[in-house]
């Protein structure tokens, strides 16, 4: 079948610049809607409107897919010091770990560094029955534990809490995780653990040494409720039992408006489906192989979404797995720079797209795998995935540092960029659409090899770029 692409791609560039509807997207989600914790009133505001919008584009196949969500709530966090003699001191602002387990306890506070294994070594019998107060960044020069291992080397120590120090000044602090999202099953938590502000965990580690106590509680609840992720889907010309799927979370943590993450993953989900539609009944100009977009519920509760929707498609047998599946994730923290992908055999495919596309962007294969967004289930299934977010380290806008917290807001976001990433993903979603079956390389990767891998790099940091 021959293509005038040159053609196609003004077209496609000129109508994600001019016909564009991210603004009105972003306005929905960050100010009308706003916070979007999976379970909320405000998730099925959300999945509503990304189900009508799905529709308006005019994709034939749209769906809300509900399945059963792990979910959880607090409802009070306090901290106060304790001077001798048990006289209460000044209270201290803390924002609860995700899925941070009920906890209401008097003890030492321990200034545990790092966290490193030869600060905690040397802690020693100080910590058993201590809160720890811990740095969330990594000690300089010394080989790097992700988070989760030193909360686990904490609790293993005897530490009843863990209360983590921000890097952020000015008194921010932003939603965090305490479990391994490479393992199986529910997130599970080392210990109870909080975030605190930058300029309060220098004062908790002064104290510390003045031997003044922590009284630390939070009051929180784990249900389970349903949730939504939403699908819609451009049918193929040529191989319709193909497919592509390009996808990103719509959820947020709790009090955060979401711009960069994910209103901008999300809008560009719906503004590249939208111009592949117009595509379509202007030009005449089809799909190849079949190309779905999803917007997942619950990446910020572990991948739950994402998760829900492997399973239910590709790990239950009921369809085959996409040819590729491309995960939208914090797009404002930088612009678009290319692909990075999970398993290394289709690289050459991919960058001999870009290379007729024209505009410098580039294919990378990831050192690791890597468990923090929406691309990582599928990746455990043995599914090729890829990623633009993990580029978002080189290159990073200032003010995308603003992260699950309440000044992830809409004007984070640039617009311009986003017109750049539907533009660029439509253009080469189209082109691998249309690559022959025989031309696309097999993926040998297994499940087996998927699950041994993750075992050997287990507790290791992720190389970001």
């Amino acid at each position: 079948m021959n293509l005038d692409w040159h053609h196609i791609d003004r077209w496609i560039m000129g109508e994600a610049w001019v016909g564009s509807h991210i603004d009105a997207h972003l306005v929905e989600l960050c100010d009308r809607i706003g916070p979007r914790w999976s379970a909320s009133e405000a998730e099925w505001r959300t999945v509503n409107y990304l189900h009508d919008q799905f529709a308006a584009s005019g994709l034939p196949q749209v769906a809300l897919e509900e399945y059963k969500l792990d979910t959880w709530a607090w409802d009070a966090a306090s901290a106060q010091l304790v001077a001798p003699g048990g006289n209460n001191g000044r209270a201290i602002d803390i924002l609860p770990f995700n899925r941070c387990p009920s906890v209401d306890i008097e003890a030492s506070l321990v200034d545990a560094g790092f966290g490193t294994v030869r600060e905690i070594g040397e802690g020693g019998e100080q910590l058993r029955g201590s809160i720890a107060v811990v740095a969330l960044g990594f000690e300089p020069f010394t080989a790097p534990l992700p988070l989760s291992t030193r909360l686990q080397m904490l609790a293993d120590a005897g530490a009843q809490a863990a209360v983590v120090v921000d890097r952020k000044e000015g008194g921010r602090k932003e939603y965090h995780n305490a479990g391994d999202w490479t393992e199986p099953g529910p997130e599970r938590q080392p210990l109870p653990a909080v975030t605190v502000s930058r300029e309060d965990g220098a004062l908790l580690r002064r104290v510390a040494r003045r031997g003044l106590r922590l009284r630390l509680a939070v009051k929180s609840t784990f249900y389970e409720a349903a949730s939504h992720n939403v699908a819609a889907e451009l049918p193929g010309s040529r191989w319709p039992g193909e497919h592509l799927l390009v996808g990103g979370h719509h959820d947020t943590v709790y009090g955060a408006p979401g711009g960069n993450d994910n209103a901008s993953g999300t809008t560009v989900v719906l503004e590249t489906a939208r111009v592949l539609a117009k595509v379509q009944r202007e030009l005449g100009v089809q799909p190849g192989r079949s190309i779905r977009f999803v917007t997942y519920s619950a990446e910020e509760q572990k991948l739950q979404g994402a998760t829900a929707y492997v399973e239910r498609h590709y790990r239950s047998g009921a369809e085959s797995p996409p040819q590729l599946a491309i995960n939208l994730d914090e797009l404002s923290t930088g612009n678009m720079k290319g692909l990075v992908l999970a398993f290394p055999h289709l690289r050459n495919l991919i960058q001999r797209q870009f290379d007729q596309m024209g505009d410098g962007l580039r294919c990378h294969v990831m050192a690791q795998l890597d468990a923090s967004s929406d691309h990582f289930p599928f990746i455990q299934a043995g599914i090729d995935a890829a990623f633009l977010w993990r580029w978002r380290f080189a290159g990073r806008h200032p003010d995308a540092d603003f992260h699950h917290e309440p000044g992830d807001t809409l004007d984070k976001v640039r617009v311009r960029e986003l017109k750049e990433y539907v533009g660029y993903l439509a253009r080469l979603l189209l082109r691998l659409s249309h690559v022959p079956p025989e031309s696309w390389p097999a993926n040998p990767v297994t499940v087996d090899e998927v699950s041994a891998r993750l075992e050997r790099e287990r507790g290791q940091v992720v190389r970001v770029f």
